[in-house]
């Protein structure tokens, strides 16, 4: 049976897990873990809202990774807008979305709104239309 406390006790552990890996070998990247690994290194970064310090450390690892070529761009642009967005600041590429005060549902506040295309382009991911139609959809189950 899957609970949150199960969840909370995994995320703990993953970034426990990840925190080590990323002390001995900085970001694990493809040709160190392979592209299933890494991306899994990725959702545990991503998902490690309990350890905000931890996020922030991963953001120059990853995009060191990135430049390298050992991690997907998109990657590091998901995680930059958790950061940010954990911090109350605007995020950059519209990837973080939540329940509104007024029951809604949509991005948190993006920086430079009216272009967020452009930089999603530059890092392989759609454009904001089509992801919000995903997220709508998601959302709804």
């Amino acid at each position: 049976m899957c609970s949150i406390r199960n969840y909370a006790m995994s995320c703990w552990r993953g970034t426990a897990f990840l925190k080590r890996v990323t002390d001995e070998h900085g970001w694990p990247g493809h040709d160190l873990v392979g592209d299933n690994a890494a991306q899994a290194a990725w959702l545990l970064a991503q998902h490690a809202d309990h350890d905000r310090d931890f996020q922030r450390r991963c953001l120059p690892l990853l995009r060191d990774a990135v430049a390298r070529g050992q991690a997907a761009p998109r990657h590091l642009a998901y995680l930059v807008d958790r950061v940010r967005v954990g911090e109350g600041r605007p995020q950059v590429y519209g990837t973080q979305y939540r329940q509104t005060a007024e029951g809604g549902f949509g991005p948190h506040p993006v920086e430079d709104p009216g272009h967020p295309d452009e930089r999603r382009a530059e890092v392989g991911i759609e454009p904001h239309a089509e992801y919000d139609r995903h997220m709508r959809r998601y959302e709804q189950g």
